[in-house]
């Protein structure tokens, strides 16, 4: 990572390790909703986004959670938790044997993000508010003087609040080019296909009619994903990039279908999931 005192060295990995770490991080995540019912498909469409920013992009310490110069980052779909605390305790905020009280009486992994826990930026709960969030951090480290990014990570269903596009107005009036949104673009929402309940397309398009600087990416392809994010930090707008995703990817009895929305895996499913990852799909 940087050599920036506060900032930790998790970014010292390679390409190919960062890939053996998605497909820990994976596991982890199945084990959970296997122990407990959760967000499988949403949580599978984002992992490789989350991982590449904890692990390639963002400067952060677990050590020192509130370092003031961290880069922060907010998951707005915060239904998609599972991930979230899979890939921080993958990067040592806390140990991967708490992951097992995912969603129990009294623990700190709820069903959305929860303050109590390390590394948690922002709770959820009510979506569409991860934006609104991520300006004001965004603005807040500007006008300190700090050099802090903010990572705003919103499904595709979110896009039908307006709050989210007051956000995205604010954002470009302000100026705020240490603001980067990802929208996890996989087609589905709680109530079908996105297309069906609020029309989105041409997203890219009326994004950048609020002022915003647009990316779009394969949201499961590392390299790509990387590359993109290399691509955002020299913008002088805000910018947003539209990650391409499939819910439920590595599954192949749930990807691509809005079956994994809310889940328990039972045995089978369970031992035919682990089974999928370890061969590599």
């Amino acid at each position: 990572m940087n050599s920036i005192s506060g900032a930790s060295s998790l970014h010292c990995i390679t390409e190919l390790d960062i890939k053996e770490k998605i497909k820990s991080i994976r596991r982890s995540v199945i084990e959970m909703i296997h122990n407990e019912s959760g967000h499988l498909g949403s949580s599978l469409s984002c992992l490789e986004i989350i991982t590449v920013l904890y692990f390639m992009k963002m400067r952060h310490n677990p050590k020192n959670p509130n370092w003031e110069e961290r880069d922060y980052f907010i998951l707005s779909k915060g239904h998609a938790a599972p991930a979230l605390y899979a890939v921080l305790a993958e990067a040592g905020y806390f140990s991967k044997e708490e992951l097992k009280s995912f969603r129990r009486l009294g623990s700190r992994l709820q069903g959305h993000p929860d303050l109590r826990l390390p590394g948690i930026e922002a709770p959820s709960g009510s979506l569409g508010q991860g934006l609104s969030i991520g300006v004001g951090l965004a603005l807040g480290a500007h006008n300190h003087g700090r050099k802090s990014k903010v990572y705003v990570l919103m499904g595709d269903g979110e896009c039908d609040e307006g709050q989210f596009w007051e956000a995205l107005m604010t954002a470009a009036h302000l100026k705020l080019t240490n603001l980067i949104l990802i929208i996890d673009r996989n087609g589905w929402q709680l109530d079908g296909r996105t297309e069906e309940i609020k029309k989105k397309v041409p997203l890219k398009a009326k994004i950048e009619s609020f002022g915003w600087k647009v990316y779009t990416v394969d949201g499961h392809n590392v390299q790509k994903i990387i590359e993109v994010l290399n691509q955002a930090e020299d913008s002088r707008e805000p910018v947003a990039i539209i990650a391409y995703t499939k819910k439920g990817y590595g599954i192949s009895f749930l990807e691509n279908t809005n079956r994994g929305h809310k889940i328990q895996l039972n045995d089978e499913e369970y031992l035919m999931a682990l089974k999928e990852i370890e061969e590599g799909n």
